[in-house]
């Protein structure tokens, strides 16, 4: 029996919530599994679609850090047929007593603590001390290296994605009347924070108006930086070209990828926020659009540079730039994406879980 412990768990929405939902429904085939995670309001109609138990843990974050703990101990010392507990985040495991076997995964801006630091010492109590370290990227392996994980430990592994479904025909009939017949379409898919650096990619729109007059800059998602990249854009008079969304089904999300030509998020390292891999470099290759990633963080694991898209300094507001314009070039986009949606197959949760298998 598997004990997967998260605290990011459908029915709420992201990545890591995507993540822990794609890797606990590939090892409840393998064997019987059981998730402890944190209660969310919706979660009853979710909980009873799976085929796998779900324990729900409310209350304050401090008190159901303490009451999560408890119950995950008191479910092993009465549960003698656990074989493995796989946890998404060091701190999932701070508090667990147990000699089963440990797999912690790691991401990159959770482990990013000055070394010798407090949190360092605590992050490296845990993860020296489980059996296997699960990084998202090489970028992410390094890193841990780098602030003292055993490297012995350490094994890579991308996160999965699941195989595309077709999208109905009025999403798509939909996502051409969001962008407006317009001939350049680039696109995001994140949250607004400053790593993502939308705010790069907006002044980028801005030059690449002046030859690509057709352009169109789709921004889905939501967060803190929202109303300064909005100012921004009426700043730069760009309102006929950017177009924020939010609370976008995933259909209509899914057409406005499919519908676009480059996925473009030149991610930076922000304080200690890094992007570890970028699954939706992915999920854009699934339908056949290349990316712009940036060189810091692990878009390079996601992203084949130069051939299923480009890795540019996020940094560099010319590099953005060139980068979007060499693609829209003689519609280099097309070959990039074919490639993309190609390389997207290795990427599969089928072919992801045969590595997880080598460790359980």
């Amino acid at each position: 029996m598997y004990l997967v412990i998260t605290r990011t768990f459908p029915p709420e929405l992201g990545g890591m919530q995507n993540l822990m939902w794609g890797l606990a429904r590939s090892l409840s085939k393998l064997n019987l599994t059981k998730v402890f995670a944190d209660y969310h309001e919706n979660h009853v109609e979710f909980d009873n679609s799976v085929s796998f138990s779900i324990e729900r843990i409310g209350g304050m974050k401090l008190i159901r850090k303490y009451r999560k703990s408890y119950m995950i101990n008191d479910y092993l010392e009465n549960n003698k047929n656990v074989e493995c507990l796989i946890a998404d985040h060091w701190k999932s495991l701070e508090l667990i007593k147990t000699n089963k076997k440990k797999i912690c995964l790691i991401h990159s801006k959770e482990i990013n603590h000055s070394k010798g630091s407090g949190l360092n010492k605590k992050v490296l109590s845990v993860l020296n001390n489980v059996d296997h370290v699960v990084a998202n990227s090489n970028y992410t392996k390094n890193l841990a290296i780098d602030l003292g994980v055993d490297e012995r430990k350490i094994v890579v592994i991308n996160p999965g994605v699941d195989p595309v479904v077709e999208v109905p025909k009025k999403y798509l009939d939909e996502a051409e009347e969001i962008l407006k017949g317009k001939k350049n379409r680039i696109i995001t898919v994140s949250r607004f924070d400053k790593r993502k650096n939308h705010e790069k990619v907006i002044m980028a729109v801005r030059n690449l108006k002046e030859i690509y007059p057709d352009i169109t800059y789709t921004c889905i998602g939501y967060g803190d930086e929202e109303e300064k990249l909005k100012k921004l854009v009426i700043e730069l008079k760009l309102e006929d070209q950017v177009t924020f969304l939010k609370d976008v089904p995933s259909n209509l999300k899914n057409a406005l990828v499919l519908k676009s030509h480059i996925f473009v998020m030149p991610s930076i390292i922000y304080k200690k926020s890094v992007e570890g891999f970028g699954i939706a470099y992915v999920e854009a290759a699934q339908y056949g659009v290349p990316s712009i990633g940036g060189k810091d963080g692990g878009a390079s694991d996601a992203i084949i540079h130069e051939k299923t898209g480009l890795i540019c300094d996020g940094n560099k507001l010319e590099d953005i730039y060139s980068s979007i314009d060499n693609l829209f070039k003689n519609n280099k986009y097309l070959e990039y994406g074919k490639e993309a949606k190609n390389n997207s197959e290795n990427f599969l949760w089928d072919k992801a879980i045969e590595k997880y298998k080598r460790i359980l």
